[in-house]
């Protein structure tokens, strides 16, 4: 999630350089104030000055809640010199250029989090082979021989991070600004959870009988990148849940270093899901090698984007009128034609109509059909823009359509792509009818008995499609905001 809109009622964080004495020392105390202004409200935040050559940082928070002048208090901005890099500089760099929105005090306590990583990380590049070319590949080939004959831990010094929250908190966001400011000669891999997996999956079958084939792609894994970054970390197959703790373990033992986002607690992965005990080791693991932290947020910065219609029309028998838009973004002289595209591991999708990027689908061709993750990441290395016709309101007689549209959703918004589409009712609605257990369980019944029944007939209850449902509906609503809109039409050239 990107927040990139400005809004009037917010006041910009406005941070200044400012009082540079760096021979007065008097001026520099060994514990030294950063006074934040928060709605013309005064909280002095410790912080913590080693080095005399400093900068004091005055920032001005404003526009933020009474609940945020409480918690200002909870969050300790490391004071630093001029050439000090890392997620929260360049937050601050942002939203005084007016590149972001004004400060969220959620965002700054998980910015804390990630710049303790980041310092930790760049005092400890060698320690934790790091930089892919202080390693000569004869050492590398060497300490693989070796591990081989005598298999060995070599866990990092330094923990990861498990950043979780809800929905259009930015959490994306943030990992990204973490994961910029790291050198390019790192490591170090940014990659949805979904491709992750479809890139283990592949690398087994690669390997497949070998004894132990989770341990080489492992290895694999390792000799690319150290550190790993893995966005929208969720757990909803089963195959999944059985390697992930084999996987990681090996991960682990190998350097790896995870940062990781997700919309669940660790303790709420696979919640539900088969063989959930077997799974269970993985959640203590990841809790071990990973610090945990929450980002709260009232507000979806999603849904703050200049909202409007977009590609996303609501009703029947819309058929002509999809086919005229996808028409008009094609080019008025260009005629589509059917085509088949090779998607993952030989496997192949046929395009209903395709042209100048852009991919024509009935809601049945892409989400009735036994379609995953794997085919839609494959669809959108080969085009930018999707027209789908008719998305149904998804209830219980439409579970497995339900799974794949939000699958569909995810792997599109991971990729920056546009849609087009006609839909029997608007996002909220389409998926108002899934709901998770606790919902279920909280939702009072009507008083006729026949109301009842047809009150649990209409729903699905099922716990990931009913976390899964706020992030689709906020990323429906923002892929069809003006901002999103002009974003993809800047990186597509067109």
């Amino acid at each position: 999630m990107r927040p990139i809109v400005r809004s009037s009622s917010l006041s910009r964080i406005r941070w200044a350089l400012r009082n540079q004495e760096r021979n007065s020392s008097t001026f520099y105390s060994k514990s030294s104030k950063l006074l934040i202004g928060v709605n013309q409200n005064q909280a002095l935040v410790n912080t913590n000055t080693r080095n005399p050559a400093l900068y004091s940082r005055l920032s001005f928070l404003r526009g933020l809640s009474a609940e945020a002048v409480e918690a200002a208090d909870a969050v300790r901005l490391t004071v630093s010199d001029v050439n000090r890099t890392g997620p929260l500089v360049e937050y601050e760099r942002r939203i005084s250029d007016g590149e972001l929105m004004t400060g969220d005090i959620c965002q700054l306590s998980a910015l804390r989090e990630l710049q303790r990583l980041h310092d930790e990380l760049m005092e400890s590049v060698d320690t934790c082979r790091l930089d892919r070319y202080n390693t000569s590949d004869k050492s590398s080939r060497s300490r693989w021989f070796w591990s081989r004959l005598m298999p060995q831990s070599s866990y990092s010094p330094v923990k990861g991070l498990y950043l979780y929250g809800g929905v259009g908190t930015g959490k994306t966001m943030l990992m990204d600004l973490f994961f910029d400011q790291l050198p390019c000669s790192w490591k170090k891999q940014r990659i949805h959870f979904h491709d992750f997996m479809l890139t283990v999956h592949s690398r087994l079958q690669k390997h497949k009988g070998l004894s132990d084939p989770l341990e080489v792609v492992a290895q694999e894994i390792a000799h690319d990148a150290i550190l790993l970054c893995l966005d929208e970390f969720m757990v909803t197959d089963v195959a999944d849940a059985l390697i992930l703790n084999r996987l990681f373990g090996h991960l682990f033992s190998n350097g790896i270093i995870l940062v990781a986002t997700s919309n669940r607690n660790p303790d709420k992965l696979y919640e539900g899901g088969l063989q959930r005990d077997l799974f269970l080791p993985f959640i203590a693991s990841l809790k071990e090698r990973n610090m945990v932290h929450e980002i709260g947020s009232s507000v979806d910065y999603r849904k703050l984007t200049s909202a409007e219609q977009g590609f996303y029309f609501i009703g029947k028998d819309l058929s002509t009128l999809l086919k005229q838009k996808f028409q008009q973004l094609i080019g008025d002289n260009v005629v589509a034609r059917t085509q088949v595209v090779e998607v993952v591991m030989g496997r192949t999708l046929q395009v209903s109509l395709g042209a100048n990027g852009c991919a024509y689908f009935s809601f049945e061709e892409l989400c009735d059909r036994p379609l995953g993750a794997a085919d839609y990441f494959g669809l959108f290395k080969k085009f930018h823009t999707l027209a789908l016709e008719g998305v149904p309101v998804f209830g219980l007689h439409n579970r497995t359509s339900a799974y794949r549209f939000v699958t569909l959703v995810d792997v599109m918004y991971e990729n920056r792509a546009r849609l087009l589409c006609t839909a029997e009712a608007s996002p909220q609605e389409l998926l108002e009818k899934i709901v998770t257990i606790s919902e279920a369980k909280s939702m009072a019944p009507r008083t006729s008995s026949r109301s009842r029944k047809n009150d649990v007939s209409e729903l699905c209850v099922d716990n990931e499609l009913g976390f899964a449902k706020d992030r689709t509906i906020s990323r429906l609503t923002e892929m069809n905001s003006k901002e999103y809109l002009e974003q993809h039409a800047i990186t597509q050239n067109l």
